[in-house]
């Protein structure tokens, strides 16, 4: 019912500029006309709506999810791109005085004024340059910082040169009620990213942390624990995220999300536990006590606060049990009356970490490449193990919370769903920020 409604909203908003066109414009041309104006109109709105959906407003994070928010804005930013390449080819009956280099035939432009039409040939190159740097971002050779900084300047730039474009080849922006909304919208837009590259850093210095203990759990993971110099904890969820900053002033973009692995219970010291992937990773077993840090958060819906679910399943695999390390000490540590429930996967036996809480619990540790003295479980977490793992009778009422690599995750989705569970019971988080 809340996604129902936040969608319903999200529609309304992003057809706003539409809706304002047509009451303060009106008189629709020819059909072709009208819906390469439609598709230009919507395509800017959606992109504009992108800024919003990147993930770090926290209270629309902890509503929807980062799961379903980051995907949603993968979808978006391909509806935009498909309307936005669509839009100026429905114009071909549109007299112009051209010609114009890229329109030797005179069938696209609907305007004669260069710098109008220049800025949208722009944005039209531009936005799929955006996308295809996202999409492919993992299969490209440059580091998560420098595709940031890409993303962020090639995402203003298209703001601007779209709002020209739209300010002075739009026809129903020449209405003034319609040229200040989108005005209005493209500063909401902008704004987001000085709020989140300059004004947020200023809250994070006059709040730092600093080191409190690194400790080595496996051959490539490690615990990382902060508390804050000025005594003010942090007020999350267990199973939330947040993007910390270590080594770099709070106003650099060197930063990297990670799940919080403690619960709010234990106090004011927060905890990560974190697996070495290259960069900033590589170097943890360099970080003294005592360090600075800055965090950003928290972020994420992965949390079981206010369930009213009898029992809990917490699915993870590898480093995707930091979360769920979270969750099973607030359950712990507030006396929860609900079941609980942990699988945990790995590759090899010297992969596990924390086992000694973990052994607190009723945990299920399995293992695709065990030695031969191994007596937990073995294979994969697919569809055969989960459901050997659970009763029916907890698939038809428990909360089930995955965490781990994503072809797991899609494994263990569908085998909950192929068993019943609604989508409403099962929780997924990835940390994929295209």
């Amino acid at each position: 019912m809340q996604r129902t409604v936040l969608i319903t909203t999200y529609l309304l908003l992003v057809s706003l500029p539409l809706l304002a066109s047509w009451y303060y414009v009106g008189q629709p041309r020819i059909f072709w006309q009208e819906l390469g104006s439609v598709l230009g109109i919507l395509s800017f709105a959606m992109i504009l709506s992108e800024f919003v959906l990147s993930g770090r407003v926290k209270s629309f994070s902890r509503k929807v999810g980062m799961d379903t928010t980051m995907r949603f804005h993968r979808i978006i930013g391909w509806c935009a791109l498909v309307a936005a390449l669509i839009h100026p080819f429905l114009y071909s009956s549109t007299p112009t005085t051209g010609p114009w280099p890229w329109d030797s035939t005179r069938q696209y432009a609907v305007t004669a004024e260069f710098t109008a039409i220049s800025t949208g040939v722009l944005a039209f190159v531009l936005l799929p340059v955006l996308v295809v740097l996202a999409v492919w971002r993992s299969s490209l050779d440059y580091h998560y910082e420098t595709w940031r900084r890409l993303h962020g300047l090639i995402a203003a730039a298209l703001v601007g040169l779209l709002l020209h474009h739209t300010l002075t080849a739009g026809r129903y922006a020449a209405n003034e009620s319609v040229a200040v909304l989108w005005q209005i919208l493209s500063f909401v837009a902008l704004l987001t990213l000085i709020y989140r590259y300059f004004i947020a850093p200023l809250f994070q210095v006059s709040n730092p942390w600093r080191v409190s203990a690194i400790e080595k759990l496996s051959n490539k993971q490690w615990k990382l624990s902060l508390e804050p110099e000025g005594g003010r904890a942090m007020d999350y969820q267990a199973g939330q995220f947040a993007w910390l900053k270590l080594r770099h002033s709070a106003f650099s973009i060197r930063e990297n999300p990670f799940s919080i692995a403690s619960a709010p219970a234990q106090g004011s010291e927060i905890s990560f536990v974190i697996k070495e992937l290259g960069d900033f990773t590589s170097t943890l077993g360099s970080i003294s006590v005592g360090e600075r840090a800055y965090i950003d958060g928290p972020y994420g819906s992965l949390t079981v606060d206010g369930r009213s679910e009898p029992g809990i399943a917490l699915i993870a695999g590898g480093v995707g049990i930091a979360p769920m390390l979270g969750i099973a000490s607030q359950l712990q540590l507030t006396n929860d009356p609900r079941k609980l429930k942990v699988i945990y996967a790995n590759r090899s036996q010297e992969q596990i970490v924390c086992r000694e809480q973990l052994d607190a619990v009723d945990t299920l540790y399995v293992l695709s490449e065990p030695s031969q003295e191994w007596v937990g479980g073995t294979g994969i977490v697919d569809q055969q193990l989960i459901e050997s793992s659970f009763t029916q009778e907890q698939f038809d009422s428990w909360l089930f919370v995955v965490c781990g690599p994503v072809p797991m995750m899609d494994a263990v989705w569908a085998a909950l769903i192929a068993k019943g569970v609604p989508q409403e019971r099962i929780l997924l988080e990835r940390f994929n920020y295209d």
